[in-house]
């Protein structure tokens, strides 16, 4: 979350998202070649390691390559739990299409009708904005992190509530007009988050553990309890980032606060499972899930995938039709790729710099992408 501010940050996540293609039928990948691919991976980006977890047709696989943590030496734990940053903002965005299933949200209401006076400013107008632009980034609203300074670690560890950086955006000049483009922001799913506390008068993170983390039975995922806990409950890779030259272990200072666009911790196995869920209709009524697959294009000639709400979309190179979100934070990146059979996670435990990102983006994506593609049949 912390590092997307920088367009070809957001554009790594965005490169792996995926989407349903009944029409190919997806084999099992060979698992010398998806090791070679990962151990390629870490290498030409320079991460110290990375854990790839491909799920479904019956299939459950975990590799690991390089370092999970540098002062032992030790590799990735299995089934390591991470920090996944922007993947939260689908849990965020499913939860809001529930309430819309309940009739207690209408996703082309405008937000000033759920949060009086909360939207206003040069940023945007919440008579204007509807519920639907908030999960699709059609808002016009400005990303909040483009203005916070997270040079250090000091920084990381300097909390602000969603009410202040909420207001941090709106009084940033809107980017457009609602609903006549595109613009990835965090600042959207703050708001989301602050929508769903009013709607059902719980905290997000509640509300996301009560609706999709318990049902799912999904038990190595949670929403931490900020400010009270730092530390990743469960094993887990240590995290990296590189501060002035120096690459420092960030592992236990959380970066995501507690807020509703990146709190989330879970593990490659659970974030398949979810998407996996969701596509299949688990979660949500067919005509919920159905606003959720309706994508307009980024607008972004850097990110491949078109915008759904809360949902990224895209073709994969050998012509599958995938959906996923991805997330980057100091720390990690957690790439995942789905359709209703088969989902892919591959975590790195550093977030390289914006150069390298955009220089290697196509060799991450071609690792998720030959996790479900490889031995198409």
């Amino acid at each position: 979350m912390r590092q997307f501010l920088m367009t070809a940050v957001l554009a790594v996540t965005a490169a792996m998202s995926i989407s349903t293609g009944a029409s190919i039928s997806v084999a099992e990948p060979d698992p010398g070649l998806l090791q070679a691919d990962l151990d390629e991976l870490v290498r030409r980006v320079g991460v110290p390691g990375a854990q790839l977890v491909v799920t479904g047709d019956g299939l459950n696989a975990q590799l690991d390559s390089g370092i999970g943590d540098l002062g032992t030496g030790g590799a990735f734990p299995d089934n390591a739990q991470v920090r996944i940053a922007s993947n939260t903002k689908t849990f965020v965005a499913a939860v809001v299409l529930q309430l819309v299933a309940e009739q207690r949200i209408d996703l082309d209401a405008a937000v000033e009708q759920y949060l009086p006076g909360v939207v206003n400013g040069p940023g945007g107008d919440g008579n204007l904005i509807t519920v639907r632009d908030l999960l699709r980034h059609s808002s016009g609203i400005p990303d909040y992190l483009a203005y916070l300074n997270l040079a250090s670690v000091a920084d990381l560890q300097r909390p602000r509530p969603a009410t202040e950086l909420i207001r941090l955006g709106l009084d940033q000049p809107a980017t457009f007009a609602p609903g006549t483009s595109t613009g990835y922001s965090n600042t959207d799913f703050l708001l989301a988050g602050e929508l769903i506390q009013r709607v059902t008068g719980q905290p997000v993170g509640l509300e996301v553990t009560r609706r999709i983390i318990l049902p799912l039975g999904l038990q190595d995922t949670y929403w931490p309890l900020f400010p009270l806990e730092h530390i990743i409950r469960l094993p887990h890779p240590r995290g990296y980032h590189e501060f002035d030259g120096a690459l420092v272990d960030i592992t236990d200072i959380d970066p995501g606060w507690g807020l509703a666009d990146g709190a989330m911790v879970s593990t490659g196995a659970d974030l398949n499972r979810f998407f996996m869920a969701l596509l299949s209709g688990e979660l949500l009524p067919p005509a919920q899930l159905s606003d959720m697959k309706h994508v307009v294009p980024s607008g972004d000639p850097l990110r491949s995938d078109d915008f759904g709400l809360g949902l990224f979309h895209r073709t994969t190179a050998c012509g599958l039709e995938v959906w996923s979100h991805g997330g980057a934070m100091n720390g990690f990146v957690v790439i995942n790729a789905a359709t209703p059979d088969r989902a892919v996670t591959i975590t790195l435990n550093q977030l390289p710099d914006p150069i390298t990102t955009v220089l290697h983006q196509a060799d991450m994506s071609a690792v998720a992408d030959a996790a479900l593609c490889r031995a198409r049949a």
